[in-house]
């Protein structure tokens, strides 16, 4: 979505003849920062890296309104229907027969049983009260010396108060769902009857932290054996420091980091140093040391959009020109992924696209533009890292979606040392995404 943008600023002919060599330079210089503020305030999350919770939903660009009627609201006329099915009888909780006992018309008494009766099925949840166990351990004097002997607890009770499936639950909580230590407590307590408090939460997140280092570390291992990863980072604190979340999504798992910094040091981390299959990322360059990248296209949607939304004429129109091709791209590809298309028809349609792109990179390295030439230049020098999702079958040309699922978690309620609720939080997200998987 484009927004609207200021001309750029020029000097009237008249003023700037009567203007001495030195104000001449100090307007200049005056003119350039108010254009770099100005290009400040037109990113937004369509055309940088800004998270859309930066920008207020009354902010956003009203939508293009649709030809044709305007449709009312709901299911339209005509459109297939959709319900929850009937389990079968033998799987239900209780199953009540209900007969007439009079016939409708003249009252006469009923007997006898119907073979197909209507079936009607109503879900509710079950009455939630804890289950607590009380473990007694007598403690016994020895008849023959005097020396008492407790009893022991039996193998896989816990030491605390909380069992595995009260604490892996919290976790789940806490992290997949995003929910607070005092909302956590809140439903445990007023919700299912349990006794909690955010302290005690704190105490099972550690836990689940503790209790998921070991898969963890086989996920994170077995990262190198992938022969497609989806990584990004974001920015994000620890405590009072500045730190980075990492997210490596791989087809049947995710693993998520956190690292002081943004070097490349945490792709070999989480990858390994010797890592030969294709990352799908953006174009940040610490991602250059993997030597078969996919760039994303999702990514260069936006920085398209940041040419669109420019306010250099010449930078403008290459933006829109590169924009058709983006969405020529993507419109072969969801033909071929929705099979309508073969993989070679799906090739041969993608020859003039990657020549158009390819012309449009050379139009603005040789413009004379610094707004285009460096980004241009990038791209042209390393256009095979556009293209690997045609050149190879299974490729995406975009970034998985599960990597966002991981960033914006946010403070959680209560004061707690930042890194082991983090790292609770993206291992538990980890393994749930992996048992969805």
């Amino acid at each position: 979505m484009s927004s609207t943008t200021a001309e750029p600023i020029q000097v009237p002919p008249e003023i700037d003849a009567e203007m001495t060599p030195a104000v001449r330079v100090f307007v200049a210089s005056l003119i350039d920062r108010i254009q770099k503020l100005e290009a400040r305030l037109a990113l937004s999350p369509q055309n940088s890296s800004l998270p859309p919770s930066s920008q207020h939903p009354h902010a956003k660009p009203p939508r293009k309104k649709k030809k044709g009627p305007k449709k009312k609201r709901g299911g339209q006329p005509g459109h297939p229907r959709h319900q929850r099915e009937l389990i079968p009888t033998e799987d239900c909780t209780r199953v009540e027969p209900l007969k007439p006992d009079v016939c409708r018309r003249c009252a006469e008494k009923l007997t006898g049983d119907d073979p197909e009766p209507l079936r009607h099925q109503v879900w509710e949840l079950p009455e939630i009260k804890p289950s607590v166990t009380e473990y007694q351990l007598h403690r016994l004097p020895c008849a023959c010396c005097g020396e008492t002997t407790c009893a022991q607890l039996p193998e896989g009770v816990p030491c605390g108060q909380s069992g595995p499936r009260l604490i892996a639950f919290s976790g789940l909580l806490m992290a997949y769902f995003r929910q607070s230590k005092r909302r956590t407590a809140m439903f445990l307590q007023d919700l299912l009857g349990q006794p909690c408090c955010p302290s005690l939460t704190v105490k099972m997140e550690n836990q689940v932290a503790a209790a998921l280092e070991s898969p963890y570390e086989e996920l994170r291992e077995a990262l190198a054996d992938q022969p497609q990863v989806h990584m990004d980072e974001s920015p994000t604190k620890e405590a009072d420091q500045k730190a980075w979340l990492w997210t490596a999504v791989s087809p049947l798992f995710a693993v998520f980091g956190i690292f002081p910094s943004r070097a490349a040091t945490a792709i070999g981390h989480l990858l390994g140093e010797a890592y030969a299959g294709i990352v799908n990322c953006d174009r940040a360059k610490m991602y250059w040391r993997i030597k078969h990248l996919q760039w994303c296209w999702a990514h260069l949607e936006r920085d398209f959009q940041a040419l669109i939304d420019h306010p250099d004429r010449q930078v403008k129109r290459l933006g829109h020109d590169l924009m058709r091709q983006h969405k020529l791209v993507f419109q072969h590809w969801w033909d071929h992924r929705s099979r309508k298309i073969s993989r070679k028809t799906f090739q041969d349609r993608m020859v003039p696209v990657r020549a158009a792109v390819d012309g449009l990179l050379l139009r603005g390295i040789f413009s004379g533009n610094k707004r285009l030439m460096g980004m241009c230049n990038e791209l042209y020098d390393h256009r095979e890292w556009l293209w690997t999702f045609v050149d190879q079958e299974g490729v995406e040309p975009h970034c998985c979606p599960h990597l966002r699922l991981g960033f914006g978690g946010g403070k959680s309620g209560v004061a707690n040392d930042a890194v082991d609720r983090r790292v609770a939080a993206f291992r538990v997200l980890f393994l749930w995404m992996r048992g969805r998987g």
